[in-house]
């Protein structure tokens, strides 16, 4: 059985940076592994770990050359190989929106024929959250989005999910597979990469894909999402820093409430 995992890597800015056109200069990002796809890593490791059955882990990512230090962690955390997709095409620097990503995954998906794929609820950078459910719709799996609670035995037709809705509701529901799941945080708790793991990783293959070895082209990737423009968002409101002793503090932030007519 084969778990296809997909994961990617974000950029997280330092607290002070300069924009240069629409981007982040380099020199201020630091890139690291979607914190979503962490979970989502961790469940399908756990899931191998506790079978009794032969299961491949398979972690999935479309990203340049540098996103293999980051997808190293997932095969430093127990994912047996990954695939990596990136092209000239990618280079133009657009935004890819779901659809758009899910086409270039679907490719990957047919390949690997996976019984299970999961994915995060969302990325760290952008914020989406509708790359899960593009996909399944695009290779015709079932799928349950925000899974928090996850159970399934290797072989079965049926797994046993909890999803996490608005206003606090969770539904329990069973999910025919093969299937896709957005898992969300706080399903497990994503292990740390041991230095054996870490070493073992080095050794992992990553395979590079194009658009051309998994039978498309560019227009796979046409995407109607772009950036028009970046800058650094204004404060609307003044600051004002209160210094002092507790009492002398509790003082003026209790004057301060009464002028601002929040407490008499």
């Amino acid at each position: 059985m084969k778990i296809l995992v997909t994961v990617k890597e974000v950029a997280e800015p330092e607290d002070d940076f300069e924009i240069s056109g629409l981007e982040i200069e380099e020199k201020f990002l630091e890139y690291d592994l979607n914190e979503w796809d962490d979970y989502a890593i961790e469940e399908a490791v756990q899931l191998k770990e506790d079978s009794e059955e032969d299961i491949e882990v398979v972690a999935v990512t479309i990203g340049p050359e540098r996103s293999e230090e980051t997808i190293r962690m997932a095969l430093a955390k127990g994912a047996d190989r990954a695939v990596r997709v990136w092209d000239d095409a990618f280079e133009k620097g657009e935004v890819l929106d779901p659809n758009a990503k899910a086409r270039v995954l679907a490719a990957v998906a047919e390949e690997e024929n996976p019984q299970l794929v999961f994915t995060g609820v969302q990325a760290d950078d952008d914020s989406i959250g509708g790359t899960g459910v593009a996909l399944a719709e695009e290779i015709g799996f079932q799928w349950a989005a925000v899974v928090n609670a996850f159970e399934y035995d290797a072989g079965d037709d049926v797994a046993n999910v909890h999803r996490e809705l608005e206003g606090g509701v969770e539904e329990i529901t069973e999910v025919d597979t093969p299937a896709v799941f957005t898992i969300q945080t706080g399903i497990n708790e994503p292990r740390y990469a041991s230095l054996r793991g870490i070493r073992q990783a080095q050794s992992k293959e990553i395979a590079p894909k194009t658009l051309g070895d998994l039978g498309l082209d560019d227009s796979a990737i046409e995407t109607p999402i772009g950036i028009n423009e970046m800058y650094e968002p204004t404060s609307e409101s003044d600051t004002e820093y209160i210094e002092g002793s507790a009492g002398d503090m509790a003082g003026e932030v209790a004057e301060l409430l009464r002028n601002k007519g929040v407490a008499e």
